[in-house]
């Protein structure tokens, strides 16, 4: 399902704001420079009962010779064919300029849900200069102010209409999306496990072009396996590769229960990786490491127990996920990979009872009480394990405000030691005895 959201639109109008509003962060950095919108972010928003992403891109400048802002304009591109719906966002107080027009008739030939987003809205005044965007010829113009959150909410209601609609998978097996950088041998793993060329694969990054779906059912294992899609070969620049790269992984990441990473041997871990194992513990799936390429990595400058240790500190603090050395081409250990991914899925969906909960939690807790919040004694009486698709873990207190985050991290790491969610995000709250 696309639920992709991507706010576009020339520089300095107000995206990276609007973003910020949107997904109810301070996530952007946000300057009154033009262009400080290097890198794309992503970030979910949650209106009406839908859940959906939104993607702030730099600021587009069409057919400008600076290297800079033709990069940044084939990232709007990019996110122009992945996205559902399209936030295109003008400034009242410049008014339309020719940039804006340009723009405008980009967007005009794709079929997309386009909204047409007046920015610095918040004076009389200015609400009547809204009037001129017509002109743009994108239907009727949304008047917002970013910063006091004016007019946003109409507009977030309008957005959700646009979304679809969630539909139901009838196939009651667990799903595994292969995510990872381009050419780490994602479409390699799904060959070598079917035993059949269901995915072309070159050494050309991004041969796939869209997210294939295969079920693999031997030895008594069923699973449907995600191939996430990589990038067309088309782009040119690298960053606008993981750009598309990721915008296709997150799409996967939300049908999948577990998320099979794979990393290239010889290149180790980079920051691509973290981000997209990141992407997946954000949304509470299972992680599995799968380290490709294990036969040409330099074995005698990094073993395995090196190497594995040395990926969990980058990941850290979700460092507790299992970690799999394996070379697809070889096809070695490749059925460990869907052994691990299996065992993780039923650890997500273990459920403890409350007795043994409150049993090994309530010790850990006099072991090490929760540190005091101006001179107020928190005090834990009881926890219970929530109901859901991951594991949720609720901790009654009489002061649930002021746990913090340290205390809220050794209760996780207490459960981990306790209880085996190897490869599991964990999510812990506190509620009012």
């Amino acid at each position: 399902m696309n639920n992709v959201v991507a706010i576009v639109g020339r520089p300095n109008v107000g995206k990276s704001t609007l973003f910020n509003r949107l997904i109810g962060e301070k996530k952007s950095i946000i300057d009154d420079i033009s262009g400080v919108t290097r890198d794309r972010l992503y970030g979910n928003a949650n209106w009406n009962g839908k859940t959906f992403l939104v993607v702030d891109t730099g600021g587009l400048v069409p057919d400008s010779e600076d290297v800079f802002e033709a990069a940044i304009r084939d990232q709007v591109q990019l996110a122009i064919e992945e996205a559902a719906v399209i936030i295109f966002v003008t400034d009242v107080t410049t008014g339309i300029t020719d940039l804006d027009f340009e723009v405008a008739n980009m967007l005009r030939r794709k079929e997309k849900n386009v909204f047409l987003v007046v920015n610095k809205v918040d004076n009389a005044k200015r609400v009547l200069d809204v009037a001129e965007f017509w002109s743009l010829g994108l239907d009727t113009p949304y008047p917002v102010s970013s910063i006091s959150g004016s007019g946003t909410g109409e507009l977030l209601d309008e957005i959700v209409k646009k979304l679809p609609e969630e539909e139901p998978d009838e196939r009651n097996i667990p799903k595994f999306a292969i995510i990872g950088q381009p050419n780490v041998g994602k479409s390699s793993l799904t060959n070598a496990l079917l035993g059949e060329e269901r995915n072309i694969v070159t050494d050309q990054a991004g041969t796939t072009r869209d997210s294939i779906h295969s079920v693999f059912n031997k030895f008594g294992k069923e699973v449907l396996l995600i191939d996430t899609a990589g990038i067309r070969k088309k782009s040119r620049v690298h960053e606008n590769l993981e750009f598309y790269s990721v915008l296709r992984a997150i799409r996967a990441i939300e049908e999948a229960d577990v998320c099979i990473a794979m990393i290239d041997a010889v290149d180790f871990i980079e920051n691509q990786d973290v981000r997209l194992v990141w992407l997946a513990h954000k949304r509470h799936k299972g992680v599995v490491v799968v380290v490709n390429k294990w036969d040409l990595a330099k074995k005698e400058t990094n073993t395995a127990r090196d190497m594995e240790k040395a990926i969990k500190e980058r990941l850290a603090p979700f460092s507790d996920v299992p970690v799999v050395f394996t070379s697809v081409t070889e096809k070695q250990r490749i059925l460990k990979v869907i052994d691990t991914a299996l065992e993780v899925f039923e650890r997500r969906q273990q459920v403890i009872s409350t007795s043994t909960l409150n049993k090994v939690m309530l010790k850990a807790i006099e072991r090490k009480k929760p540190p005091s919040y101006r001179g107020l004694h928190i005090k834990i009486k009881y926890v219970t394990q929530i109901r859901a698709a991951y594991p949720i873990f609720a901790f009654f207190c009489n002061y649930p405000r002021y746990v913090s985050d340290s205390y809220k991290h050794y209760l996780e790491n207490q459960l981990r030691k306790n209880f085996d969610f190897k490869g599991v995000p964990i999510s812990i709250f506190f509620r009012d005895k």
